[in-house]
C-alpha cells in the first residue's frame, strides 16, 4: 500500500472534528442543504432529493493533515460534479471559482471549484455499506480523497459559490491551512513546507484523538 508523503496508516477510522470532546450536532428530522452565493437565487435541496441525483461508489483512503490515514473506506453518495452541473451551473451569472462548504457544527472549508469537480469528489451519505453515523458526518458530508481531511466538511448544511477567493479566516494562525490541501503535493500549511510541519502536527494526534473520543455519540 502506497500512502502520500508523510502519512501513516491507522486502524479503523478515528473520529476527529472541531467540536472535539463535545458530541456531534444532532441530525435534523428533515435535513436540507441550502445552496447560495453567486447564484440568481438561493435554493434549498433536501437530502432525500439529493440522493436521487446520479450516485457513485468510491473506495478510497482518508488522509488527515496531522499525518494519519484511514485506508480502504467505501463511500457512497452523489457526485459533486453531477450536483453542480444540474443544480448550480444553470443559476450562475458568472463562472464560479471557489466553493464554501459549511457544516451543522459551524465548520467551513473553502475549496477551489476545479478541485471540487474532480471525478472522486462526493457528497456522501453512506460509509462501508451503512448510513453515515453522527461521528463521521451525518446526514451528509463532503468526501474529497485527494485533499486533506479538513477540506472534507462533515454534517453538510450549506454550499456557497463564489466568483473569487473568499476571505481567509485563519491567515495568521500557526496552523494556517493550505488553500488546495492536495495530499500528494503535501500541501499541509499555507506558508510552510509540509515536511517542516509534520512533527508538530503528529504531536497533536494523541491529545486530539483522546478528546474527540470523549465526544463520540453512542451508536
Amino acid at each position: 500500500m502506497t500512502l502520500p508523503p508523510g502519512q501513516r496508516a491507522v486502524e479503523g477510522f478515528p473520529r476527529f472534528g472541531t467540536h472535539l470532546h463535545h458530541p456531534p450536532p444532532a441530525v435534523p428530522v428533515d435535513p436540507v442543504i441550502e445552496v447560495g452565493g453567486a447564484l440568481t437565487q438561493t435554493i434549498t435541496l433536501s437530502v432525500a432529493d439529493l440522493a436521487k441525483l446520479p450516485r457513485q461508489e468510491l473506495r478510497a483512503d482518508f488522509h488527515c493533515v496531522a499525518g494519519w490515514s484511514a485506508t480502504d473506506l467505501l463511500w457512497e453518495g452523489t457526485s459533486f460534479a453531477a450536483f453542480y452541473r444540474t443544480q448550480v451551473e444553470p443559476l450562475l451569472d458568472k463562472p464560479a471559482s471557489h466553493v464554501i462548504f459549511e457544516g451543522l457544527d459551524g465548520f467551513q472549508s473553502i475549496v477551489v471549484l476545479e478541485d471540487a469537480l474532480a471525478d472522486d469528489v462526493l457528497i456522501a451519505d453512506r460509509l462501508n455499506g451503512q448510513p453515515l453515523d453522527s461521528d463521521h458526518g451525518a446526514p451528509v458530508r463532503l468526501v474529497s480523497p485527494s485533499q486533506y481531511g479538513f477540506i472534507n466538511t462533515k454534517h453538510l448544511c450549506r454550499i456557497e459559490f463564489h466568483t473569487s477567493e473568499p476571505p481567509i479566516q485563519d491567515r495568521w494562525s500557526p496552523l494556517a491551512s493550505h488553500p488546495r490541501a492536495r495530499v500528494w503535493e503535501e500541501e499541509r500549511h499555507r506558508h510552510l513546507p509540509g515536511r517542516v510541519v509534520r512533527p508538530v502536527y503528529r504531536s497533536l494526534i494523541g491529545p486530539i484523538r483522546a478528546l474527540s473520543a470523549r465526544g463520540s455519540r453512542p451508536q
